[in-house]
């Protein structure tokens, strides 16, 4: 009986003779879906596409000035790019590493990195203990291959073989030896993934559990580690004011040096501070010299220097005759070649009205070719600074949050400007509103703290990382098979086949010297003769 023919829609909607009917695959259901992610996220083409994202997410984090490396370079590019700025901090783009879209790259890549390491390392380990392959049976269609005839009995060969091949994991057959080498280099690989895991685990402590702060003190004062005192805090997930170490200290003297001559004239040449500090309350005084990349550890923290600046001396008398103000005020560097340097005055408590001042400080005044006020060097050769006053309501009582470093004039009156003032100078205010004397002025430092668990575990990590590394770079695995039976005139033909499972020579090399140290033993017995070789 004829089984009736099959048929399959045509391009008109009906159907062909002779065609199979197609059918639609089953749809994926949520597991299939979710399998499906997995195993796409836990490929390694994932994995390497995520480390990408991560270093180009770092870019920006090393183009543009960052929260947690210095407040002061943020405050002036929002200064000097008043338009773009804003834009680039809805992207978290001045803190790059503590921004959700880089925190969602680093986990993906740590759950990828989990994917993939974790099933590897199961499969090594069982090929570790599992035997040498076996013998192939046509050992000259290796990349290298030998051939000789000697008069030993094949059980002498098998067994000079695997005293030659001592280092190699051996397995002995019937009428072969089956011998391998080099498991370190999956090792090392292996450990470099495993490495590359704890050091984000290690990141993820520190993140977690660390904290780390910007501040400004000038020389002469101190800091004592609370909240209150830092001008910008960044706390881990689970830090809290009471989790920070205890410890104090006193910027006692700070001393700048800069290049007088040459092309590098200008440029620093060292920075240092003298620290007074106390591990505790009750723990005694102890000295410190802290320089660029030599921080104060203490507790668990470490304090750095990120730089220093300028803050002018100023005695300002209120209209009364009282003295309502009589400090020394950070100036910002506008200009880091020559710390040209802007900063603000407000002496909220003078009367009748309060009073303002907008200043600019220049280390060693010189002047332009159009006759403006500029400095030629970073170091103070001639200081001078030059006032902008105002007077009205600062609005500091209204309740908004107002920087420092600037004074908002809405509510303010312009009463002019300054002359040139060097320390000891004094201007009268118009209309009566006061005196602003410029007294001197004293150093400041600006200074990040990092308290973070996680940063000895993260160098022992990337240490391990680099080891594995060598491993996979230097290690070759190998594979020798030595097969030794009898021949038909009645003496033992050997084979040696050798598989380098990497690129290059050398182990060629080092099979043809197997093969020759081999034939060389067994020559030492009657009389052997040698056969072909190739490789």
């Amino acid at each position: 009986m004829n089984a009736p023919k099959q048929t399959a829609p045509d391009a008109s909607g009906g159907t062909s003779p002779g065609t199979p009917p197609t059918s639609a695959p089953p749809a994926l259901s949520p597991l299939g879906w979710a399998r499906w992610a997995w195993r796409i996220l836990t490929s390694m083409r994932t994995a390497l596409i995520l480390l990408f994202l991560l270093a180009v997410g770092a870019i920006p984090g090393s183009v543009l000035p960052q929260h947690s490396v210095s407040t002061e370079q943020v405050q002036n590019y929002f200064l000097e790019h008043p338009d773009l700025a804003p834009w680039l901090d809805r992207f978290y783009l001045f803190d790059v590493y503590s921004s959700p879209w880089y925190a969602a790259i680093y986990l993906l890549l740590f759950v990828s990195l989990t994917g993939c390491v974790l099933p590897r390392a199961a499969a090594h380990y069982r090929a570790m203990r599992a035997r040498p392959p076996r013998t192939p049976r046509n050992l000259t269609r290796l990349p290298y291959s030998a051939t000789f005839r000697t008069a030993a009995a094949p059980e002498t060969v098998l067994a000079e073989a695997r005293t030659l091949l001592r280092g190699y994991r051996t397995d002995t057959a019937e009428d072969s030896v089956a011998a391998e080498k080099g498991y370190l280099r999956e090792s090392g690989n292996l450990l470099f993934h495993l490495a590359l895991l704890a050091l984000l685990i290690s990141l993820g402590v520190g993140s977690f559990l660390g904290y780390r702060g910007n501040m400004l003190v000038i020389e002469g004062d101190g800091f004592a580690n609370t909240l209150p005192s830092y001008d910008a805090f960044t706390p881990g997930t689970s830090v809290d004011a009471s989790d920070l170490q205890p410890f104090s200290f006193t910027v006692d003297d700070f001393e700048a040096t800069f290049i007088e001559g040459g092309s590098l004239s200008g440029q620093a040449a060292s920075f240092s501070a003298e620290l007074t500090y106390r591990a505790g309350p009750d723990a005694p005084e102890q000295r410190h010299t802290l320089e660029v990349n030599h921080p104060l550890s203490v507790d668990g923290a470490q304090v750095y220097l990120l730089g220093h600046g300028y803050a002018p001396e100023f005695e300002v008398t209120d209209g009364d005759g009282n003295v309502v103000f009589d400090q020394a005020v950070p100036f910002l560097a506008r200009e880091e070649a020559t710390f040209t340097s802007d900063g603000v005055i407000k002496a909220p408590d003078a009367a009748p009205e309060q009073l303002g001042f907008i200043g600019v400080f220049v280390p060693s005044a010189a002047r332009t070719a159009d006759g403006a006020l500029t400095s030629d060097f970073p170091a103070p050769r001639d200081p001078v600074v030059t006032l902008r006053a105002y007077a009205g309501d600062l609005g500091l009582d209204s309740g908004d949050p107002q920087s420092v470093y600037q004074l908002y004039t809405n509510q303010m009156t312009e009463l002019g400007a300054s002359e040139e003032m060097r320390p000891g100078d004094s201007w009268e205010l118009p209309d009566g509103a006061g005196t602003i004397t410029f007294t001197g002025y004293r150093d400041y430092i600006s200074m990040q703290v990092n308290s973070d668990p996680g940063r000895l575990p993260a160098l022992v990590s990337a240490a391990t990382a680099v080891l594995g590394l060598l491993c996979t770079l230097f290690v070759r695995p190998r594979r020798v098979w030595v097969r030794a039976r009898p021949g038909e005139d009645g003496r033992t033909v050997v084979e040696i086949g050798g598989l380098d499972k990497t690129e290059g020579a050398g182990s060629t090399v080092e099979f043809h010297e197997l093969s020759l140290r081999l034939r060389d033993k067994l020559r030492a017995r009657p009389a052997s003769d040698t056969g072909t070789e190739k490789g």
